[in-house]
């Protein structure tokens, strides 16, 4: 299944957290916190400013970026996690 992104939405992949181990404490999956970078994986052709024109969006396909923790809708995907986000709820792209 493909999903296409509206206006000025972002698709974005969560990546996995490092699961780092200290002192021998495991901590469960319901506890973790959710990671805050993602793979951006489709994005829509952007919004419409007062004049009727597209606005160009500044992620793209494939750039890692950095999401709040609780940014966005979330949906699965071919039972993999995806959020939906805003443009504007994007941190800043990781480089």
């Amino acid at each position: 299944m493909q999903v296409k992104p509206l206006n000025d939405r972002v698709l974005i992949k969560r990546l996995e957290a490092k699961e780092q181990v200290r002192g021998g404490i495991i901590i469960p999956d319901s506890a973790k916190e959710k990671p805050m970078e993602g793979e951006v994986i489709a994005v829509g052709p952007g919004k419409l400013d007062d004049d009727g024109k597209r606005v160009a969006m500044s992620v793209k396909p494939g750039q890692k970026v950095l999401v709040g923790k609780y940014a966005g809708t979330e949906i699965k995907i071919d039972d993999v996690e995806h959020i939906i986000v805003r443009e504007d709820e994007v941190l800043g792209i990781v480089e």
